[in-house]
Formats: structure tokens, sequence, C-alpha cells
């Protein structure tokens, strides 16, 4: 995967906001409730109407300077005596912009629900007010938090998803560099020689490789597909290692129409020649099985561990990069119940084994 290649969702990534018009339909609904509920108390529809258009704006301003002015500048900056004092302030200050505003534009009677007739500017009336405004601002402010929590928490999953996706297509993308500075050495060998095999193996190589650039992008591929690249990865190490090495593969069950994570296999195959047939002199002997049954593949594979430093190689074996690669594979994408790994050593073998829900 080149450095600059990004999963599809990265540049999908887009959050929900609360637009323009989802403030709109809020007040709207807000206000016909107002309307209804005062209108139906004084049984005057056209006094409610006529005081919620004044309330309102006022409203809609007090909530939008708690949100976006005071909030930020000092509940954010955990400047809370700040913030009580300047609230205080701004509800005293619109609280007398709608007492002049009723008065004069609507009755004398600023305060008809009040106990009493009320023509002046008192402490009781302001202090009712205030309380009233503080309810509307809590109740839009707790809207906002909310929204603002389902929103992050959204982010959050979708950064998670695409972290994950990285993270798979990275660990997807790790074929050892040894193989491929081997093939090319034979390649290089086998072109001075003016050997037959020389354009066999770049055929191989080239279905291979192309294997690894197109058809690893995907979440999931075709059994058989991921065989064909097992086989040209075997067929490569083949010619490396010429009548040394016996392969033996054997496949069984309903292979076609099943899905697993691309080159997951492949690592198996891979670990088996790093640790096993690269360090061995001799006759190396490989034996792989593929097997389907019911919704889970069953792979095994066997590999010869070097005669004179089986203790050494014991740690190197079972903490390589390729199957440490396809623990942390399957611990992203499945569950724990879904899939198993099996590794040991046994009469001078490593063996691995891998069970695997298909979907």
């Amino acid at each position: 995967m080149s450095i600059d290649q990004k999963p599809h969702h990265m540049e999908q990534l887009k959050f929900s906001e609360i637009k323009i018009r989802h403030h709109i339909i809020f007040w709207l609904i807000y206000f016909g409730i107002n309307v209804l509920r005062w209108g139906s108390y004084f049984d005057d529809y056209d006094y409610s109407i006529k005081t919620n258009l004044i309330g309102f704006p006022i409203h809609m301003l007090l909530c939008y300077i708690n949100i976006y002015i005071l909030m930020p500048v000092f509940v954010f900056k955990r400047k809370y005596i700040l913030y009580l004092l300047s609230i205080i302030g701004v509800l005293f200050l619109m609280v007398v912009v709608k007492f002049n505003l009723t008065y004069f534009l609507v009755s004398n009677d600023v305060w008809p629900e009040g106990p009493e007739i009320t023509r002046k500017f008192t402490v009781n009336y302001s202090i009712q007010m205030m309380i009233g405004e503080l309810y509307v601002i809590t109740f839009v402010t707790a809207i906002k938090i909310t929204l603002d929590w389902i929103q992050e928490h959204q982010r959050s999953t979708k950064l998670a998803k695409v972290q994950l996706e990285t993270e798979l297509l990275f660990l997807r993308s790790q074929i050892s560099p040894h193989f491929f500075f081997n093939t090319l050495n034979n390649i290089y060998s086998l072109a001075i020689e003016k050997s037959d095999k020389t354009a066999k193996i770049i055929l191989k190589l080239s279905e291979f490789m192309r294997y690894l650039l197109h058809e690893t992008k995907n979440k999931s591929q075709t059994l058989d597909k991921e065989i064909m690249c097992i086989q040209n990865y075997l067929d490569l190490e083949r010619i490396r290692f010429d009548e040394r090495l016996e392969i033996n593969m054997e496949l069984s069950g309903e292979l076609m129409d099943k899905s697993i994570p691309p080159m997951l296999l492949l690592a198996f195959v891979e670990n088996a020649f790093k640790h096993g047939a690269n360090k061995n002199i001799g006759k190396i002997k490989i034996d792989i099985s593929i097997t389907v049954k019911e919704d889970f593949l069953y792979f095994r594979i066997e590999n010869p561990l070097p005669a004179k430093t089986i203790y050494e190689q014991r740690f190197d074996t079972k903490s390589g990069l390729g199957l440490k690669n396809v623990q942390k594979r399957l611990e992203l994408g499945y569950k724990k119940n879904e899939y198993e790994v099996k590794t040991e050593e046994k009469d001078g073998l490593f063996i691995a084994q891998l069970k695997i829900k298909i979907r």
C-alpha cells in the first residue's frame, strides 16, 4: 500500500451537523407550544402571540449568548465565578428589555400571571422573570450539550472505524521483503544462466504482485483467489529450492463462494518458509491442508524446524512478525468465538493451525 493510499471511508468521513433549519424548526415548535399554553391560560391567544413575539427573540438571544459566547469563554476555561456573574448580568439586562417592550407595546400590566397587577419594575418581577429565562437557557443548553455528545460519539465511532480499517490495511500489506529479495536474486541468477525458468518465475511474481496490489484492498477475498495466491507463492519457492522442496497441499470441502480476509493464510505459509525452509539444509517437506466444514475453515501447515537449533528457534517461530500479524488482524476483525489459532512443536516440526468462521 502506498503512503498516500487511504481507506475509502477516510475521504467520506462526514459528521452530522446542526444546521440553520434545525434551529428554525426547534424555535417554531417551541413558539407554537408556548402560544397555545399561555393562550389557553389567559383565554386570550392574541395576547399570547404578542407577548411571545416579544419574549422569544429574548429567549433566543440569551440562549445563543450563553451557548456560543459565555460557555466557551468562561465555563470551558473553568472561570466559573465570572460565568455566574456574566449570566446574572445578561439575564437582568434582558429582563429590563422585556419589561419595557411589554409595557410600551403590549400592555401596562406586564405580568398578568403574577400575584398582582405589575406596572413597575419590581424586585419580585425581575427575580421571577430571570428564573423563567434561566429555565429556557437551561433547557436549550441541555439539548445542545446532548446533541454535541451524540455528534462527538458519532465522530469517535467513525474515526475508530477508519483507524481500524487503516490498521488492517497496513497489516494486510506486510509481506516479508526477504521473499521479494530472494525471488529477485533468483531471477538475476536464472537470467545470467539464460535459464528457461526465467520467464516463468517473472510471470509468477507478476501474478503474485498483482494480487497483493489489487485484490487485497477489500476487507474480504474469495477463498479460491486466496488459494491461487498461495499456489503462486509456493511455485516461486519451488523454483528457488528446486528438488529440495516437497510440498503437499490438500483441499477438501466446498471451497467456492467462500470469503476470508485477504493474505491471512499466506502469512502462515510465509512463516513456514521464513522459519523452516530457509534455515534447513537438505530435503524440506511442507504439508498444508485447507478444509471447509459447515461455517468454518480449518487450515493446518507443518514445516521442519532446523535440526541443530530447535531450542533456539522456539521463541522466533512463535513470536515472528507474521503470526503476530495474523493474531492482531483476527482480534480486530473477529469475535473471540469466531476464530482460534494454535501453534506447537512436535517431533522436529512446527505446526500452525487456524480455525476461522467463513463469511
